[in-house]
């Protein structure tokens, strides 16, 4: 599954169990743990990091659905009449960090507090038609026997 894909951001991506993990870094000298992975800690002013894994789910822990083709630097190649609205929000992850991703917004909607995972959405395409993926985070599809939460906002998945 990890091989022969374009990554827009494969620093902070790394093969982890058949699928990918994020990857950040943690404070040699206080343990902080930041996301994307820093030179400098903002906590004890260390400069000693070590690579740390983030793992691969979290509790969805903020949404919005972002409605309008950003500004420069993105650059998925979309125009304005072309883009479509995506989820963007934060995912907490076990170790507490709390990382803005994109969101998969599926059938059930977006609700805080819903258990993520970790997946690759395809980002943009190139000048030769190959597809360039990023990270995003999708629900977890609740177990057999158990019933999901009620989702919010179903209505906001695509707006206009």
């Amino acid at each position: 599954m990890t091989e022969h894909i374009r990554l827009a951001c494969p620093q902070l991506l790394a093969p982890h169990e058949g699928g990918y993990q994020l990857l950040g870094s943690r404070c040699h000298a206080c343990g902080e743990i930041y996301f994307p992975a820093r030179a400098a800690c903002t906590r004890c002013c260390g400069t000693r990091f070590d690579t740390h894994g983030l793992g691969r789910s979290g509790v969805l822990w903020s949404w919005t659905i972002q409605g309008f083709l950003p500004k420069p630097p993105y650059n998925s190649g979309e125009t304005e009449a072309s883009f479509k609205p995506y989820g963007v929000g934060y995912v907490e992850m076990a170790s507490g960090i709390k990382v803005e991703s994109r969101l998969v917004v599926g059938d059930g909607g977006l609700q805080i507090g819903m258990p993520m995972q970790l997946t690759l959405e395809r980002y943009r395409t190139d000048a030769d038609g190959a597809p360039w993926f990023t990270f995003a985070f999708e629900a977890v599809a609740p177990a057999a026997g158990k019933q999901a939460a009620p989702a919010l906002a179903k209505e906001h998945r695509h707006a206009q």
